[in-house]
């Protein structure tokens, strides 16, 4: 349901389009047919001005204006809402601030959407509130692949609090995902894990670098030295 301050931001995004901008954003984010943003639509504005929006506007939102902004057709408007999802968590909404995000996962639908919120108010909301951690598991099996990276991506929070046990085990359980956004998605974190703990990361390759999809074990290597990357990728 749209709220009188979800009707001004949408007008303020709408203005501030770029139709050229859009062209690009949509090939950019896979809207066509068979790809993994089908259908998703665009009225083109920078990652910039969104975030400029949402600092502006967060002082004045509620979780209301929120939900009506993820329901938005626009991608950058559902952007925008995340981006002040975030901000209201950080303020001290938590709970209801993550209520919300698992209540619309299905809107935080490209891997931008879902790597702008996931780390910062679920991650955030697990850390703190560890007993509550099997629910990645649960995305972690979902069918949608946004919930899925979702699941992984939220681990960043865990992984700079040096806690890396969760994503070793999802990125174990998804070596044989199909998705390369999720190939991408573990790769990284895996990547991040390794900034933090090398001997943790290399001790994860060798059990699964044999195995592990050729796009996700190149970005778990990325700050591996050149003869220990050709040595993993041999495998």
């Amino acid at each position: 349901m749209e709220t009188e301050l979800s009707v001004e931001l949408v007008a303020d995004v709408e203005a501030a389009g770029d139709p050229q901008e859009a062209v690009g954003k949509a090939a950019f984010f896979k809207t066509g047919p068979g790809e993994y943003g089908e259908g998703d639509e665009f009225v083109g504005v920078r990652v910039p001005a969104l975030r400029k929006m949402a600092r502006q506007a967060y002082k004045v939102a509620d979780l209301a204006d929120v939900e009506a902004l993820l329901a938005h057709r626009w991608h950058e408007v559902r952007l925008l809402g995340g981006f002040i999802l975030v901000e209201l968590y950080q303020r001290g909404d938590r709970p209801a601030a993550v209520e919300v995000m698992l209540r619309n996962l299905d809107r935080l639908n490209n891997w931008d959407l879902v790597d702008s919120v996931a780390p910062y108010v679920l991650g955030h909301w697990l850390l703190e509130n560890p007993e509550q951690r099997t629910l990645l598991g649960r995305l972690a099996g979902s069918e949608s692949l946004w919930e899925r990276r979702t699941a992984v991506v939220a681990t960043f929070a865990l992984i700079r609090a040096g806690q890396f046990d969760d994503l070793l085990r999802l990125a174990g359980r998804l070596l044989d995902d199909r998705q390369d956004l999720m190939h991408k998605a573990t790769g990284w974190m895996l990547r991040e894990v390794g900034q933090r703990d090398r001997a943790v990361l290399n001790r994860f390759l060798d059990a699964h670098a044999h195995e592990m999809p050729r796009t996700m074990l190149r970005y778990a290597l990325e700050k591996h030295p050149q003869d220990e990357r050709r040595a993993y990728l041999s495998r």
